[in-house]
């Protein structure tokens, strides 16, 4: 088994040990726990969509083959009303993937949305 340092926030940190510990399991038990558990259900539940580091060093789910981001697909159809299909022409992608990607996102709606949200205050702090 290979070894990694891992770096939480404070927060999250706190809340992992504490859910560790209700579990009557270690924290290194339930980090990989939590890894296996995410990395099934991304293989199971959305086969068309992988993950690329972006350029703030975050991973980013994207429309796997392409660079779309699954936040640009959402913002798309959330914030512009587009359809899936008219996003699929927009994006040169098919319909069954701007749909795999809407579902992902109301699967992981809250992480997305942070992050949507931090992109737009950085814009802003820098417009």
């Amino acid at each position: 088994m290979t070894v990694y340092a891992l770096n939480l926030p404070e927060q999250l940190r706190y809340e992992v040990e504490q859910l560790a510990q209700s579990q009557g399991i270690s924290l290194d038990q339930f980090i990989l726990w939590a890894v296996t558990e995410k990395v099934s259900m991304l293989k199971a539940s959305f086969p068309q969509i992988a993950y690329r580091q972006g350029t703030n060093g975050q991973l980013v789910p994207v429309i796997k083959g392409t660079g779309i981001r699954v936040q640009t697909v959402a913002i798309a159809s959330e914030k512009w009303g587009m359809s899936p299909s008219q996003i699929a022409n927009e994006y040169e992608v098919t319909e069954a993937q701007v749909k795999e990607a809407l579902s992902f996102y109301i699967a992981n709606k809250g992480q997305i949305d942070a992050a949507i949200a931090s992109e737009q205050s950085l814009e802003i702090a820098n417009g």
